[in-house]
């Protein structure tokens, strides 16, 4: 595995924060997002590099041992594990020289790590234990509506394509465990685990709360006053609603099972609430001015 510098591919230097991270991760993703730019390879790679890199340094301890053991840093456990058990006993490989002495040296550290994967130098017989793979961590950003339907989508971690099934009704921020589509494991150990945290992202008219929606519908003053009827958008499709003469500004309206799909119950959904925003007419006409003003006496 070649080293790939994940600070470059972001765009930011080694003293970054978690902030900083976050801000230029999903500024370089909407950039190069395959949606964004169909049939284009070179940023279909691009965006490759960039949920790579995010993958590692947004995680606090991914980022450490990446700025410790560089390209193997996927290994760090199994390197810590081994260095400690070597340490229990008798530290590192010990060289003699011609008097019979040994000296431990930088040189020796480099012998047990080769020796971990398959190196010549080693004798303490600890190459031979196994170790579960790094686990990996992984953004998806999806839009509310990818996830009002269940769905296929290919994901490509660490240059591997998986194919996964996105429950409908995911919510923001939650995190889902693939078993066993993490990093390889050492000496025929067992793959770590794929962590998937779920990014949202809402441009809709509809506020999401759990599996509720809440929305708001213009209402002229006319039709809020004598009642009438209101064709209005749901994910659903368009309903009408059936106005009761009077309504006032600011009430509200329950349409239930019109919500959001409730995450992995097939066919359950929350509600759907509306509140009326009642629009009061303006540039009156003189007639209409004396009209207001005969019913304001009236009243």
């Amino acid at each position: 595995m070649s080293y790939i510098d994940y600070y470059k591919v972001l765009g930011i230097n080694k003293t970054a924060s978690e902030t900083d991270i976050k801000k230029a991760y999903r500024k370089l993703a909407r950039k190069y997002h395959p949606d964004v730019n169909p049939n284009d390879l070179e940023a279909e790679k691009k965006f490759k590099e960039i949920n790579e890199a995010n993958e590692v340094l947004s995680n606090k301890e991914n980022r450490a041992k990446y700025d410790e053991y560089g390209k193997d840093w996927q290994h760090a456990e199994a390197f810590e594990a081994a260095k400690k058990q070597q340490q229990k006993q008798g530290a590192y490989q010990r060289r003699y020289s011609g008097h019979g002495k040994y000296s431990n040296t930088e040189d020796d550290f480099s012998d047990f790590f080769s020796s971990m994967f398959g190196g010549s130098g080693f004798q303490g017989g600890q190459k031979n234990v196994q170790y579960r793979g790094q686990d990996y961590n992984a953004e998806l950003q999806l839009s509310i509506q990818d996830i009002y339907e269940s769905h296929k989508r290919t994901l490509t971690i660490n240059g591997k394509n998986i194919r996964l099934t996105i429950p409908a009704g995911v919510h923001d921020g939650q995190i889902i465990k693939i078993k066993g589509y993490g990093g390889e494991g050492v000496n025929g150990g067992p793959k770590g685990n794929l962590h998937i945290k779920f990014s949202i992202l809402n441009n809709t008219k509809f506020k999401r709360d759990g599996d509720n929606l809440h929305t708001t519908a213009n209402l002229d003053l006319y039709t809020a006053v004598l009642g009438g009827e209101l064709i209005k958008d749901t994910f659903m499709g368009k309903v009408k609603l059936k106005v009761k003469p009077g309504t006032q500004n600011g009430a509200q309206v329950k349409l239930k099972g019109k919500g959001f799909p409730k995450y992995k119950k097939e066919g359950q959904f929350g509600d759907l609430f509306i509140s009326y925003q009642i629009d009061i007419p303006t540039n009156l006409s003189t007639k209409e001015q004396e009209l207001f003003e005969e019913l304001s006496k009236l009243r």
